[in-house]
C-alpha cells in the first residue's frame, strides 16, 4: 500500500539537490539518487490544464507595449496558441536534448560560452525559450548560468539574489542524473507574456513539470522569478503525461 505523502517528503526527488534551474536560483530539484516517488501533499492529480484548442488563432491587435521586434531580428508571429508539437531540431545543452531553430524560433544567438538567447515573439518562440532556459540552468556551467541570471531573468530582488549565488557557484556542477523533455502545454500566450508548462522525465523514470512565466522584454523572452530568487512555480511530480502535448528529442 502506498505511504501517505505526509511522511514521505524525504523521498521526493524534486526536493533534493542536483537539478538546478539557473543554478543560482538555489532550486534543489532532482538528486543523483532518484527514488520511487509519491505525489506531493495536496496535489494527488497534478496535471496541466487541457489545451484550449487544437491549432492557432489570430492574435488580437497588440498595444505598443506588446510590439517591438526580436533583439536579433527573428520573425514575430500572429499566432496565439500552439496545439501541436513543432517539428524541432534537437541538440545537447549539457546532457539535455534541447530544441533549436536559429533562423525562425531561436536561439538566434549562441555565444562562445554556449549561452543561448534571442527567441521569437511567438508561441513556439516562448516554448523554445522555456526549454532552453531549463536546459542551460541544468547544465552546471557557471559562465552560462551567470549570463542567464543577468540577461534572461526579469529585473528585481530575485534576480539580484540569483546573480550573487551564480558568482559563488563552482565552475562546473555536473548533474548525477539526466533529465529530458517529454511534453508541453502553452497555458496562456500574448505578445507580451506567456505561461509555458514543461514536462520532463529523469533517467530513473520520474516525471515532473513546472510552469515558467515569461515576459517579452527588450526584444526577448525573460523569466519572472520570485523575490526569493526561486521559481514562481515549483517543480512538482506527476503520475503521467496526460494533458501534455508529447515533445521530446531524446
Amino acid at each position: 500500500m502506498d505511504q501517505s505523502p505526509e511522511n514521505t517528503t524525504d523521498s521526493n526527488p524534486f526536493t533534493k539537490p542536483g537539478f538546478i534551474i539557473a543554478a543560482a536560483l538555489v532550486l534543489a530539484l532532482i538528486a543523483g539518487a532518484i527514488v520511487i516517488f509519491l505525489l506531493p501533499k495536496g496535489q494527488p492529480n497534478a496535471q496541466p490544464a487541457p489545451v484550449a484548442n487544437n491549432g492557432s488563432t489570430a492574435a488580437s491587435p497588440t498595444t505598443s507595449a506588446e510590439a517591438g521586434g526580436s533583439v536579433c531580428g527573428l520573425p514575430a508571429s500572429s499566432e496565439t496558441a500552439l496545439g501541436a508539437a513543432p517539428e524541432s531540431k534537437w541538440e545537447l545543452v549539457g546532457r539535455m536534448a534541447t530544441p533549436t531553430d536559429p533562423e525562425t524560433f531561436g536561439p538566434g544567438t549562441t555565444d562562445k560560452d554556449g549561452f543561448r538567447s534571442c527567441f521569437s515573439q511567438s508561441p513556439t518562440g516562448a516554448l523554445y525559450a522555456a526549454a532552453n532556459l531549463l536546459a542551460m540552468g541544468s547544465s552546471g556551467d557557471r559562465a552560462i548560468n551567470q549570463k542567464l541570471t543577468d540577461k534572461l531573468l526579469l529585473p528585481g530582488p530575485g534576480r539580484e539574489i540569483a546573480k550573487e549565488d551564480a558568482q559563488s557557484m563552482p565552475v562546473t556542477t555536473t548533474p548525477n542524473s539526466t533529465v529530458q523533455f517529454r511534453g508541453f502545454v502553452i497555458k496562456s500566450y500574448s505578445r507580451s507574456a506567456a505561461n509555458v508548462d514543461i514536462a520532463f522525465q529523469t533517467d530513473q523514470g520520474v516525471l515532473g513539470h513546472t510552469v515558467l512565466p515569461l515576459k517579452w522584454t527588450e526584444g526577448d523572452w525573460k523569466l519572472a522569478i520570485a523575490d526569493s530568487g526561486r521559481l514562481v512555480n515549483e517543480i512538482t511530480q506527476i503520475r503521467d503525461l496526460s494533458g501534455f502535448i508529447p515533445w521530446s528529442g531524446a
